[in-house]
């Protein structure tokens, strides 16, 4: 199963998502995924792994995620290095499980959880669709395209978003109100005003459907740790579920302090790379909930260690999604075999809008819960055509033997 020819490619249209196909001998093509910095991912890609790669068996997996997550650079931080090298070990899953037959679940242990609850992240269709900009201007909030532009929801009629993510199951709702607000003062500090302006989203929520569903706050890493504390205390009455990283996990003895702190659970982080980061994590005893995203982190390789590691720890996992739909159903694969699997979050305004643009099936949601595909490997494909659109980006390595 020697690896032949590797191609990137991302479109105009979504220029965050990147996505590998790894070819090999036998017919068999994988497929991965990132997210953000696509030009510098493929970059990465051809210049470094792919003279690594090309004619190597695709089936050494756990060696190829060696090699690549201790390259001299790049070995604990989610840069282009650790996220071409993420989506590349997801491709090698997906042909392990096109060659076996199997769903990548079966080959990482079989079914705990054949259905996972899902919370929803109140984005818009068109949310970090665009190329990202720093600050909190949050990206394609006047993309109104169908019923699921809960983004601009949240923010202005929370209540009625909650009413309908009770009528389809969900049992939780992730909002930012108070991000507005971080970037007034780059999170020193927050207002009385403004935190009664944030709290408004929460409290329509609580004043509509009471206890009925739950809250996450995603706080962005925006805060520093005063101001965290602020808000979290503030906050208190209204019940959330999680804060979601309060401050960002650069400094883990300050997010310990926070969780020490805060008056509901602590979350973090999508942001960290490597069982390296996420250990440190768990040694300081930082957070309640780990939260890691399969592109950013190492791939499958590495994010089975992590949830194994925060097992052992007694924590539960919760995999990021706001990012593609090879992500979302390699996160539902590896919940489903984890026992440890809290919850996965999903974008609904994704799932039904502009993932559906992109591959030709989805992860079952339905009723508030997800399911594993069944088909070999991740069981997604990106759709027809898709390549021969007029904003395709692409490139190719080929092995010459």
């Amino acid at each position: 199963m020697k690896i032949t020819k590797i191609e990137t490619m991302s479109l105009g249209e979504f220029p965050n998502v990147s996505w590998i196909m790894v070819h090999t001998e036998g017919g068999i093509v994988g497929l991965g995924e990132t997210y953000f910095g696509s030009e510098a991912v493929q970059s990465y890609v051809h210049e470094t792994l792919a003279p690594q790669m090309l004619g190597k068996d695709a089936l050494r997996i756990e060696a190829h995620s060696h090699t690549l997550l201790n390259n001299y650079v790049g070995y604990k931080s989610s840069g282009a290095e650790i996220r071409g090298a993420s989506a590349f070990d997801i491709a090698l899953w997906d042909i392990f499980g096109k060659v076996t037959g199997q769903p990548l679940y079966q080959l990482l242990g079989g079914l705990v959880n054949p259905k996972l609850r899902a919370y929803n992240t109140c984005a818009g269709y068109r949310y970090v669709r665009s190329r990202p900009t720093w600050g909190t201007d949050n990206w394609g909030i006047n993309g109104n395209e169908g019923p699921y532009e809960d983004l601009e929801g949240f923010l202005t009629r929370a209540d009625e978003v909650a009413e309908s993510l009770i009528d389809e199951g969900y049992f939780g709702m992730k909002v930012w109100p108070f991000d507005f607000a971080a970037e007034k003062t780059r999170g020193t500090d927050i207002s009385v005003a403004d935190l009664k302006k944030g709290m408004v989203t929460l409290e329509k929520i609580r004043e509509r459907v009471g206890d009925k569903i739950e809250i996450f706050l995603e706080m962005h890493g925006l805060w520093q740790l005063p101001a965290a504390l602020k808000i979290a205390n503030a906050v208190a009455p209204l019940r959330p579920y999680w804060f979601e990283d309060p401050i960002k996990p650069n400094n883990i003895n300050a997010l310990r302090q926070f969780r020490e702190n805060a008056p509901a659970w602590t979350a973090a982080s999508e942001t960290l790379a490597t069982r390296w980061s996420f250990r440190e994590l768990l040694e300081q005893e930082a957070t309640d909930v780990v939260i890691a995203d399969l592109g950013w982190s190492g791939g499958i390789s590495e994010a089975r260690k992590v949830v194994s590691m925060t097992e052992a720890y007694n924590l539960p996992f919760a995999p990021h999604d706001c990012s593609g739909p090879v992500q979302l159903a390699a996160c539902v694969h590896l919940c489903a075999a984890s026992p440890n699997a809290l919850t996965q979050e999903v974008v609904r305004a994704f799932y039904h809008g502009w993932y559906t643009e992109l591959v030709e099936d989805l992860p079952e949601l339905a009723g508030g819960f997800i399911s594993p595909l069944e088909k070999p490997g991740i069981g997604v494909e990106l759709k027809p055509g898709l390549r021969d659109r007029a904003d395709v980006r692409g490139r190719t390595s080929d092995w010459n033997p």
